[in-house]
């Protein structure tokens, strides 16, 4: 085999940005693409994902690759921005060969692979050369003196049979936490269903749910389905009532019933209070969970409450003023203090003298098109929902409005024009 001209660590190289030979930024490096080669050795690297503007993932083959080291990568710019589709040979190295278990052919037991090296070769190709792990479980006693070493092996020093074993998704995770919930899920969108179930199982009931809640119902169901009642009603538990609820809604009914009964009182109330709507009034729109406060509440209060990280920033710009109960179904509803208003009074002022009381609130039986209607005369983020009794059970917001209104698909939809010259894949 040629002798290597340069090695790289591809964990390393993620999020590295990428660059066209006038130095304009294409994207982000995401994950690296590889063949294998079966018995005639290491893998063949063929190309890297690149996240595009516009949260789109495309496929860089390495013959267009023309610099790549630890502080950025230079590709020639004739990059193809159909959105990447993984071919069933290929494999990508973080999301399926990260957290791999391997036996390790010495016989001192298995490791599991935490970075992958490449080499370019005289050829200017690029083949998988090392990988770094660490030492897992094993009989000999020698073996578990040395549990969590690290260290760095050749490929061929690994059997590549414990391919099929499960695989974790620790490091995904770890490589991945600082993505907001809409880019995860992207990135759960383009894996096998196999590879998506394990990294689900490894995230946390908060982080899943905030996960679950950007995905196709369809995705949602399969995710949701796969996992362990008790956790699966947990992860509900942790997802806003009205997402809860559309995702119940996709269920059969036994299998919804079954999860309502395992998840908290409170949190299960508000969902079947929701199902109970038709999925295009705003009943069926709203959360029942606004931010509710009496008149005599204070600037100050809610300020405080609207800082709350958990509020959206639609859900944070309204204060809805109501008689107690403040738990919807609430007492008489009063009308809006806007987030606007409690800027410019002093803290200690009462809000019941804020209270915009010209905004109509909305019935709950009223169809989808009278809230975008109102959402759009008005120029609001949110509105608030009523019964007819006049008891305030919940708001709608703009983009509980989007989301019913946008194709089912428009997560998958590629919207934006091609922003290089389009050229074939080359492996």
């Amino acid at each position: 085999m040629s002798t290597n001209l340069s090695r790289v660590f591809v964990a390393r190289l993620l999020g590295l940005d990428v660059f066209d030979p006038l130095g304009d930024r294409l994207g982000r490096l995401r994950d690296v693409v590889v063949l294998s080669r079966g018995s005639r050795g290491a893998p063949h690297v063929v190309g890297i994902v690149v996240e595009v503007p516009g949260k789109k993932r495309v496929f860089v083959p390495m013959t267009r690759i023309t610099s790549i080291d630890q502080t950025q990568i230079i590709c020639t710019g004739l990059v193809n921005l159909r959105r990447f589709e993984q071919r069933g040979a290929e494999t990508l190295v973080v999301a399926e060969m990260f957290d791999r278990r391997v036996t390790l052919r010495d016989g001192s037991g298995d490791a599991t692979i935490e970075d992958i090296a490449m080499d370019q070769h005289r050829s200017r190709d690029w083949f998988v050369s090392k990988l770094f792990v660490r030492r897992g479980h094993s009989l000999s006693p020698l073996s578990r003196l040395r549990r969590n070493e690290t260290m760095i092996i050749d490929w061929a020093d690994a059997l590549q049979g414990a391919r099929t074993e499960p695989q974790a998704a620790t490091q995904f995770v770890a490589n991945h936490e600082d993505l907001k919930p809409a880019d995860f899920a992207e990135a759960l969108q383009e894996m096998s269903d196999k590879r998506r179930f394990e990294v689900a199982s490894e995230l946390q009931d908060e982080r899943l749910a905030d996960v679950l809640q950007e995905l196709p119902e369809d995705d949602q169901v399969e995710i949701l389905s796969a996992l362990d009642v008790q956790r699966a009603a947990d992860v509900l538990e942790e997802m806003d009532p009205d997402d809860a609820a559309d995702l119940l809604g996709e269920l059969p009914t036994a299998q919804a019933e079954e999860l309502l009964q395992l998840m908290e009182p409170e949190g299960a109330d508000d969902v079947r209070r929701l199902l109970e709507y038709d999925e295009d009034t705003a009943g069926g729109l709203m959360t029942p969970v606004p931010v509710i406060l009496p008149p005599e509440a204070t600037v100050a209060e809610a300020l405080a409450h609207v800082r709350r990280e958990e509020l959206s920033p639609a859900l944070a710009s309204s204060i809805f003023i109501t008689r107690p109960p403040l738990e919807t179904p609430t007492g008489r509803f009063l009308g809006v203090v806007h987030i606007q208003q409690l800027l410019r009074f002093p803290p200690f002022e009462p809000l019941g003298n804020l209270v915009d009381k010209n905004l109509e609130p909305l019935s709950d039986q009223a169809h989808i098109s009278e809230v975008a209607r109102t959402l759009a005369t008005y120029n609001l983020n949110s509105l608030p929902v009523v019964n007819d009794a006049g008891r305030l059970v919940g708001a709608v917001t703009v983009d509980d409005v989007l989301d019913h209104l946008l194709p089912d698909d428009w997560r998958a939809h590629d919207g934006e024009a091609p922003i290089r010259k389009l050229g074939g894949r080359i492996g």
